[in-house]
């Protein structure tokens, strides 16, 4: 049976709690008990050896076997008996610190875990002593983005309306839109995905480039809407979305895997002529840049010259 890296994580955590209760076990016994094979358990034994509380000299699990029998000579390396109590060298501590202080003044963190983390704080600080003044000349802050996702997020679960002050790359300009909220999602970047009262249409908006985001007292009230497949692609054209229609050669056929495209005709010699929509076509100059010979930009002309200005230009620099 197939396992990932997940069910390995778990079974190992297991393992360790059960080695420790079972000196000697013999390989074959694990191995039945936890549903694998001997050269699995092996394998997992060759892991073992790399963790521990620490990469400091004996804090790393001392785990070996015979091939007949597991033996760890120093279980209290797993921290979980009366040994020695958690050491923290300066960089560790300074890091700590920095992390716990630049955390705490997350907005959206709730207020109690807020005063816990204060209170943690103070205590590592106590425990440093002198370590700790290194990290008091230290501040790290989040960018806006942050307080974005913690409003978005309160939006969300409070089902109420944002206001926001958006950039669009396309327009090169900020615009004001009011837009109720359907969901969070992550592909590279973070994302909102929103009903936009300006456009009355879902829309997607990428979370670094809110400028400016506020609650409103208004509730969210998004029309019914089919939740995308983000597995498939992050962009989904729409059809009043621009046409655009790229030929590419045999080189270039990997397009029609990754792009939604409306329509596919094969091309003598194993090209294609591609019929897709997308919502900024000038977003397509990559695109056209990136195929070289295996492609061009057909239609819209404007969009054709500006793509074929772009690689004068890049050819320009090469050259320079």
């Amino acid at each position: 049976m197939a396992t990932n890296a997940i069910d390995q994580t778990r079974r190992m955590l297991s393992l360790v709690t059960y080695l420790r209760e079972r000196p000697g076990a013999r390989v074959a016994d694990v191995a039945r008990a936890f549903g694998i094979t001997e050269d699995e358990l092996i394998g997992d034994l060759d892991v073992l050896p790399m963790c521990g509380t620490s990469f400091r000299g004996g804090d790393l699990l001392d785990i070996d076997t015979d091939g007949d029998r597991i033996w760890w000579h120093n279980p209290d390396a797993s921290g979980t008996s009366t040994g020695e109590p958690l050491r923290l060298a300066a960089d560790e501590a300074t890091a700590l610190l920095v992390a716990a202080r630049a955390v705490a003044t997350l907005p959206g963190l709730r207020e109690g875990d807020r005063q816990a983390l204060v209170r943690a704080t103070a205590k590592i600080e106590a425990a440093a002593g002198e370590a700790a003044g290194a990290s008091s000349r230290l501040s790290v802050s989040f960018e806006s983005e942050g307080g974005v996702f913690a409003e978005v997020d309160r939006a969300i679960s409070e089902r109420r309306r944002l206001w926001l002050r958006y950039y669009s790359p396309a327009r090169d300009e900020l615009t004001e839109r009011e837009v109720d909220p359907i969901r969070l999602f992550a592909v590279g970047r973070t994302y909102m995905e929103a009903w936009c009262r300006l456009t009355e249409a879902r829309r997607t908006f990428r979370l670094d480039r809110v400028a400016e985001i506020r609650l409103l007292d208004a509730p969210a009230d998004p029309p019914p809407v089919e939740l995308r497949d983000l597995s498939v692609a992050l962009v989904q054209p729409a059809a009043e979305d621009p046409e655009v229609v790229i030929e590419v050669g045999p080189g270039g056929r990997w397009v029609a895997e990754y792009y939604p495209h409306d329509s596919a005709e094969e091309l003598p010699e194993g090209g294609l002529r591609i019929t897709l929509r997308a919502p900024d076509p000038a977003s397509l100059r990559r695109l056209a840049l990136r195929l070289g010979r295996d492609g061009r930009i057909v239609s819209p002309q404007e969009l054709a010259d500006s793509a074929r200005d772009a690689a004068r230009e890049a050819l320009a620099g090469y050259g320079e």
